[in-house]
């Protein structure tokens, strides 16, 4: 997680930041501009961008919430407390409630 100036101690959200908007107008500009060639590619990553874009906060969290405790090596179950405390050891600066909050987007949204 970046951390955001001006903003110190606990936190108890985690901004979700999209810009699947500006990534898929380069693509149209791209495709638009496309040999025919290149088109099929650029074809396949729009969709892939535009899917990726219809995905709903809850599960860009239960995502992030993934890439966190991945990044800690934990491989245990997410409806635990050692995984609300891998989570926080990732990511030191989330409170408890956040982490908890986190964690049930997790839940809320299996892969």
């Amino acid at each position: 997680m970046a951390v955001i100036a001006g903003l110190s101690g606990m936190h108890n959200f985690v901004p979700v930041i999209r810009d699947a908007d500006v990534v898929a107008a380069t693509l149209r500009q791209a495709l638009a501009e496309a040999s025919p060639e290149e088109r099929p590619g650029l074809e396949r990553a729009a969709a892939i961008v535009e899917s990726t874009a219809a995905a709903t906060e809850g599960r860009l969290r239960a995502r992030w919430v993934r890439s966190r405790l991945a990044a800690v090596g934990f491989t245990g179950d997410i409806d635990s407390v050692a995984a609300v405390k891998a989570l926080r050891q990732a990511e030191p600066k989330l409170s408890l409630l956040a982490a908890v909050q986190l964690q049930k987007a997790a839940l809320d949204h299996p892969e």
